[in-house]
């Protein structure tokens, strides 16, 4: 059981601000407009993705990983002023920023601050634990800063940890949460080289508690890697999944002669 003198959530180190917008092409697209922002697009680097979706959820959707807020606000801008609602309407949108959580880091640091006698959220604590955090974000940075990876199908879906009458993910046992976690890990390794995964955290910032990108070459691999790891307890007990949605990565050439910027 976790020590009740100390936080049940643990430790996590953040990274870069993801924006997600999924936009409708109108009926009658502004041609001039769609080269205005397919030429925005390309100017926005490699930090910026445009797919193509499958379905009727959305038929764009644009990826942007900034350092900041303020940074996705003045894509968003920037976009705008191209005039890229001209042609496309916003479906829905999705606010998040790359997340880790630190189970085995938290579990070490509360022992240790256990024997120090430190109490929670004292200054002592604040600082010990500010250190931790900031060692963790330097040897993490590549994962926390990732570029977007080149792959071809993107699969993007929200999700929450249930917290039902009968099973509440957030009154579960710090170090029980950390086993589960643990081992949902280890299975979703067996796809490593076949599927990235870029997990991001939303609490606050929009609708579900986190966000999950998957890139891959083969759209197959995101149904066996997600159908696979439904059995892992963490999920078959404690998740709850938003809507799926699924794309095909282009180049903003490819915006303007399937949009119909001519």
């Amino acid at each position: 059981m976790t020590d009740s003198k100390f936080p049940p959530a643990p430790l996590t180190v953040e990274g870069s601000c993801i924006l997600h917008q999924m936009f409708r092409s109108r009926q009658e697209p502004d041609h001039a407009a769609i080269r205005r922002t397919a030429s925005a697009i390309q100017a926005l680097g490699p930090k910026t993705a445009l797919y193509s979706m499958l379905g009727h959820k959305a038929d764009w959707m644009l990826v942007h990983f900034r350092p900041t807020f303020e940074d996705l606000n003045d894509v968003e801008i920037q976009l705008d002023g191209a005039g890229l609602r001209k042609f496309a309407e916003p479906s829905t949108s999705y606010v998040s920023v790359v997340e880790l959580g630190l189970y085995e880091s938290t579990g070490k640091f509360h022992a240790e601050m256990r024997e120090k006698g430190i109490e929670a959220y004292s200054e002592a604590w604040d600082l010990a634990a500010a250190e931790i955090l900031e060692r963790q974000k330097g040897a993490m940075a590549a994962r926390l800063f990732p570029e977007i990876p080149p792959a071809k199908y993107i699969c993007f879906y929200p999700m929450d940890r249930r917290r039902g009458e009968a099973n509440n993910w957030y009154t579960v046992p710090m170090a029980d949460r950390a086993h589960m976690m643990h081992e949902h890990g280890m299975n979703g390794r067996r796809y490593a080289g076949k599927v990235r995964q870029i997990i991001s955290g939303s609490v606050g910032f929009d609708d579900w508690e986190w966000g999950v990108d998957l890139f891959a070459e083969e759209p197959l691999d995101f149904k066996r890697l997600i159908y696979e790891m439904r059995f892992d307890e963490v999920s078959a007990v404690y998740a709850e999944f938003g809507p799926f949605y699924i794309g095909v990565r282009r180049t903003p050439a490819e915006l303007i002669a399937i949009a119909g910027g001519k």
